[in-house]
């Protein structure tokens, strides 16, 4: 359906063999990871309570390189273009793209919580203290400011040049990452790629020190699932049971449903795309954090024919305003804790409240736990009679058992749908290699370890290269 401005690569990635090599996949280590962490939840739960800090000491890893890694990225990917104009073109049907995502994301979850009604019938049960002080704590901190100039002064601009990196504000970060990139793009040609080429130095020596942590996802996919199956065990009530299957159906039904459409009109399948991040998806079901594949993206789907400028453009954009996972997961979320309550929304009422979170959802990180601070920060900023300060508490704490599972189906969602989010946009710019993303649905292995063939690379590689050879790809 799309066209490329691209010349196909003369040299395309080596075929790689996977032949008696499996035990050398990341994939195949995550999944022993995962299974040993089952086992492990079942049979110590009181050990696999502290097993917790082995996935947050990964995210906290990968969380350290995420902001450089997004920094350099755009730099090179606006810079490289030179034209301003054809960036802000690829930026503002991105935005189109994530609001119209927002909306349909948005209304499922809606029609789906009203069809099932998951919360009808909640038994009132007393919250634990614990929990409830720390949904009071959730409350708390989403109460702090709102509007649109406390988000513009308070999340989007910076204050400082360094403070973003040293606070990891991905959007603060990205509004820096633009502005040198645009300033960068006025130099005289020469000395442009001289500064591009050495902003992509940089970015290959952080993609360096993120294969380096990759080795460590089989210890947080363990760890992560240890916690979480020791901690719930088989106590789930059937309530929250049946929230959480329904969550994951309607998030399925996008998935498979909605994005595979979107898909289809933009000439690729949705499963063969599924394979080809496979990697990517085990990690985050043993994280529950999508923010932990956020570099391995970047070069990923670079690797795979979508241009550098598209890429880290959409991608990093896309985990602050295209979180389909947490837009299903605001309003069935909301819808429960009102349906548990014994409240009766009217649907005039329901409307106002997807209308909120149409804005409420923007700039949502993709991390464990933002879903519930954003679903608080919701509820509160609506208020009325529907949903008062004791509802919320008791809601959000009620919720908060179960979080830690609807995060993974809000994680893998939202990363599914940013992956599909850079690939339409980069075929509907004219921004994607058709042949060599083919290539790369049909056989993922061409791409699948994009990091460490850069990282491997030759040393031939021209430092002020402005082509559009992926950062983090072989070229």
């Amino acid at each position: 359906m799309s066209t490329t401005t691209q010349a196909p690569p003369t040299d395309p990635p080596p075929r790689r063999t996977t032949r008696g090599g499996v035990y050398r996949q990341l994939w195949f280590w995550v999944i022993v990871g995962i299974v040993a962490g089952v086992v492990v939840g079942f049979t110590a739960p009181g050990f696999a309570s502290d097993l917790k800090v082995l996935p947050d000491i990964f995210i906290q890893l990968i969380k350290m390189v995420t902001a450089p890694v997004i920094f350099c990225t755009v730099i090179v990917g606006i810079a490289s273009i030179g034209n301003l104009a054809s960036a802000g073109g690829i930026a503002g049907r991105a935005l189109a793209y994530f609001l119209l995502m927002t909306m349909i994301a948005l209304g499922l979850g809606l029609v789906v919580v009203n069809l099932v009604r998951p919360g009808a019938g909640f038994p009132r049960i007393p919250p634990n203290p614990a929990t409830l002080a720390e949904a009071q704590q959730d409350i708390a901190k989403s109460a702090q400011g709102g509007g649109a100039l406390d988000f513009i002064r308070g999340t989007l601009l910076p204050e400082s040049f360094l403070g973003p990196f040293v606070e990891n504000e991905i959007l603060r970060v990205l509004v820096l990452a633009v502005l040198v990139a645009a300033a960068t793009s006025m130099l005289a040609p020469a000395l442009r790629r001289r500064v591009v080429g050495g902003v992509d130095l940089i970015a290959k020596v952080i993609f360096g020190i993120i294969r380096m942590i990759m080795f460590l996802a089989p210890l947080a996919a363990f760890g992560g699932i240890a916690y979480t199956v020791g901690a719930l065990g088989g106590k789930s009530l059937t309530n929250l049971l049946s929230l959480m299957l329904t969550f994951w159906a309607t998030c399925a039904l996008f998935v498979f449903g909605v994005l595979a459409v979107v898909c289809a009109l933009s000439g690729f399948n949705v499963f063969k795309l599924i394979r080809m991040i496979k990697d990517e998806i085990l990690i985050i079901v043993g994280t529950s954090s999508s923010e932990t594949v956020l570099p391995r993206l970047l070069a990923k789907l670079e690797a795979a024919g979508a241009s550098r400028s598209t890429v880290s453009m959409v991608l990093p954009t896309g985990y602050s305003f295209n979180l389909d996972g947490t837009c299903i997961y605001l309003t069935m979320a909301a819808l429960f804790i009102a349906q548990a309550g014994g409240q009766d929304l009217p649907w005039g009422v329901q409307l106002g409240l997807v209308a909120l979170m149409l804005l409420t959802s923007k700039g949502a990180a993709g991390v464990s736990g933002a879903g519930l601070v954003t679903l608080a920060a919701s509820l509160q900023a609506f208020g009325g009679e529907f949903y008062t300060v004791e509802s919320i508490a008791i809601g959000i704490a009620i919720i908060a058992g179960i979080d830690r599972i609807m995060s993974e189906g809000r994680a893998l969602t939202n990363v599914i749908g940013n992956t599909v989010a850079v690939m339409v946009v980069a075929g509907w710019c004219g921004e994607r290699d058709d042949e060599r993303f083919q290539a790369a649905l049909d056989d993922p292995s061409l791409v699948r370890d994009a990091i460490e063939q850069e990282t491997h690379g030759s040393e031939e590689d021209a430092v002020g290269s402005t082509d559009r050879t992926p950062v983090g790809a072989s070229a």
